[in-house]
């Protein structure tokens, strides 16, 4: 199964580098056909794909070159075969300049619409390091490492969620996970981060900032209107890693359990004691959640992550499983840990990502 994927990239990959040689290309079939073919045929096809294909991958100098050469060649043929002086040829030449010329135009259009795009990339940008921006590579002997990957191409950032910070209590995290899309997402992803981040420096518990996230997402989810407002709700779990001591605690609100990577390549997957509701959905049930202790020795990793890491599925609809994908292997720290991760997620999907995806790694140092 490697071998055919690997040639289609190579395939593409030149593609790609010698995209300046496709009008030439079809120039010179358009060339070779006329001359080779019946007077009666006229190859004018090929003559008017060279700049329109030009217009859609190449530079604006590149578009107007395929153009020129396009009518160079049509008019060469035409002399050469003496149909420049009949309607029928003049008629082919004449459509030929048109659509060469309409290609220039195709061009710009294009242009200014990559423009707008690359304006927008540019503003999601700016949002996605305003409401997720990077967390500190280090806090104290402890290595953090995020990353987020949209389902959506363009988007920088979704309903998932991630934040860090450094606290009294400890170094204080929260992974999460919006239900629904879009807006409503983003302003809900908001919300959370901005209560976590008020809430992670003055409560003394996880079970206490989760309450306080309770209460600003049920706020939050009351200005929604329809389903929205009924059925809208958020899965998290809050880490606390302390300053002293080798242990973590977790506080997980129906959320994918977080994966503990230990020093000798064992992979464990921690799930909560007691299950618990998602936020928001508290006066359904009576599980508010319950802090876990778990050990936390040097060298070893926290791995939180949103259900778009174990929902990838791959062409038979398998989902990936991360506690399989890890076991027995050994990062150099958090960053190594979470490229490595994307880039199993990537091939066991084929590239198509179907959900966002939050990935958080905080490993503890050895020193």
């Amino acid at each position: 199964m490697e071998a055919p994927s690997a040639g289609r990239t190579a395939v593409m990959r030149w593609f790609l580098r010698h995209l300046q040689l496709v009008p030439v290309f079809l120039l010179a079939v358009g060339v070779v056909l006329d001359l080779n073919t019946s007077p009666h045929f006229s190859a004018e096809a090929f003559y008017t794909a060279a700049p329109m294909t030009a217009a859609a991958l190449l530079s604006l100098r590149a578009t107007i070159l395929a153009g020129l050469g396009a009518c160079a060649a049509d008019a060469a043929l035409l002399v050469h075969f003496g149909f420049l002086e009949d309607s029928g040829g003049r008629s082919e030449l004449a459509a030929v300049a048109t659509v060469s010329a309409f290609a220039v135009v195709v061009n710009r259009l294009m242009h200014y619409r990559d423009v707008r795009l690359q304006s927008v990339r540019e503003v999601a940008q700016a949002v996605q390091c305003a409401v997720l921006p990077e967390p500190p590579p280090e806090l104290g002997t402890l290595r953090v490492a995020a990353r987020y990957q949209s389902a959506v191409r363009e988007a920088q950032i979704g309903g998932d969620l991630y934040a860090v910070q450094d606290t009294p209590y400890g170094v204080r995290c929260l992974v999460g996970d919006v239900r629904g899309k879009g807006m409503e997402a983003v302003k809900a992803v908001d919300v959370a981060l901005g209560v976590f981040r008020e809430a992670a420096e003055e409560e003394d518990t996880l079970a206490g900032i989760a309450a306080r996230l309770e209460r600003g997402l049920v706020r939050e989810a009351a200005r929604r209107a329809g389903l929205e407002q009924a059925e809208g709700f958020v899965t998290g779990v809050l880490a606390e890693i302390p300053h002293s001591g080798e242990e973590l605690r977790l506080f997980n609100r129906g959320h994918p359990a977080p994966l503990l990577l230990r020093p000798d390549g064992a992979v464990r997957e921690v799930e909560p004691s007691e299950p618990a509701l998602p936020l928001c959905l508290a006066g359904l049930g009576p599980g508010q959640g319950v802090t876990d202790t778990v050990p936390f020795p040097p060298g070893a990793t926290l791995l939180l992550h949103t259900d778009g890491l174990t929902e990838a599925k791959d062409r038979t609809g398998a989902f990936y499983d991360p506690v399989a994908a890890l076991a027995g292997r050994r990062f150099p720290g958090p960053d190594e840990l979470l490229d490595a991760l994307l880039a199993d997620v990537g091939h066991h999907t084929g590239g198509r990502i179907t959900d966002d995806m939050a990935l958080l790694a905080i490993t503890r140092g050895t020193g």
